[in-house]
């Protein structure tokens, strides 16, 4: 300050400066970087959610496909036994389980036909006195 002759043109002459507080102004370099770093921790962050976000749908999409699979059909399952006796016994090997469980269609078949001329016969007749 006293080389650059600032005491010039006035009635006074500056011996020495006191300096008691500078004000440094803020360090533009440092606080770009610091925005950049917040800036990639962010995107990071967002990238990482984007794919936690990506997996949990992939993994709903598995679930539904996997229901889906497992779900039953809209008509229920025809037992295989029934579709083998008739094909078997055309072809002359009929075995004693097939037997069996012909005996066993015949037998809920009469079953069933008992119990429907009961409830026919029950429903026609008048009531009694």
């Amino acid at each position: 300050m006293l080389e650059k002759g600032l005491d010039a043109g006035t009635a006074y002459e500056i011996l020495s400066i006191d300096i008691a507080d500078i004000d440094v102004g803020d360090n533009i370099g440092a606080n770009l970087q610091a925005l950049q770093a917040e800036a990639g921790i962010r995107r990071v962050a967002r990238a990482k959610a984007e794919e936690r976000r990506a997996f949990a749908v992939a993994a709903e999409q598995e679930m539904i496909a996997a229901v889906q699979e497992n779900a039953p059909s809209s008509s229920p399952p025809r037992p295989r036994c029934r579709l083998r006796s008739p094909m078997r016994s055309r072809q002359g090997n009929l075995g004693i389980t097939d037997y069996y469980q012909l005996r066993n269609v015949q037998a809920d078949t009469e079953m069933r036909s008992s119990i429907a001329e009961r409830a026919t016969i029950g429903v026609s007749r008048p009531a009694a006195d």
